[in-house]
């Protein structure tokens, strides 16, 4: 993962200390399916697992979902700019690699709640997050629901984190509600990546990065 990390620092996709900081100690291959050579059509079987892990292109993890792509995280991520103690919330969490990502970054006295529709993958990314203790000292806290919703309980957020691609060009209401003034959100809508950054409880100042591609948001 080390050679990836540096192509993407090279090439300018990774940028802030600890962001870096992150991807060089939450390690890829600990968010990835055992089988998945099998399970999804990728040649090879569990002995690729670490190879994989180093392709810079997503990764099938089952039910339709992926981890992501490694230089479309650095780049959310660099927009995000999450900070030591931020409470983030983390929708579509997936694999929950952003998870750990964003709890290493956040710290002890930060929290990011994970969220994921698939009771599968919710499962899954909790296994994966607990080997590195970040749900045992309570810096992450795992809610298998619907994320389009966002997650009211522990709102609002210094930061929004959204790993699957709105199917509308509207974005959720209840994000916007839940996003603290001053706050950052990073979303997929259709085939773009938005950042939104909440000026007061009505005003957004919204910039569009096009030309990506992510898996559609599950609602229910």
């Amino acid at each position: 993962m080390n050679n990836l990390i540096d192509n993407l620092i090279e090439d300018g996709w990774l940028k802030t200390p600890r962001i870096i900081e992150a991807f060089r100690k939450i390690k890829r291959n600990d968010f990835m399916p055992a089988r998945i050579g099998y399970a999804e059509g990728v040649a090879g079987g569990p002995e690729d697992i670490k190879h994989l892990s180093e392709l810079d292109q997503p990764i099938p993890i089952g039910y339709g979902q992926t981890i992501s792509q490694p230089l479309v995280v650095a780049f959310m991520l660099e927009h995000l700019q999450p900070k030591p103690g931020d409470k983030i919330l983390d929708i579509g969490s997936g694999s929950g690699w952003t998870t750990a990502l964003l709890a290493h970054i956040v710290g002890d006295k930060g929290r990011v709640i994970s969220i994921e529709v698939v009771p599968e993958l919710s499962k899954f990314g909790k296994e994966n997050i607990t080997k590195y203790n970040f749900i045992e000292k309570g810096v992450v806290e795992i809610v298998c629901a619907d994320g389009s919703k966002g997650y009211k309980k522990q709102a609002p957020y210094d930061k929004i984190l959204v790993s699957a691609a709105v199917q509308q060009e509207k974005i959720p209401e209840p994000w916007r509600e839940q996003l603290k003034n001053g706050g950052r959100m990073v979303t997929p809508v259709l085939s773009s990546i938005w950042l939104l950054v909440k000026k007061s409880e009505k005003e957004f100042e919204e910039t569009e990065f096009p030309g990506f591609a992510f898996v559609p948001l599950i609602e229910k």
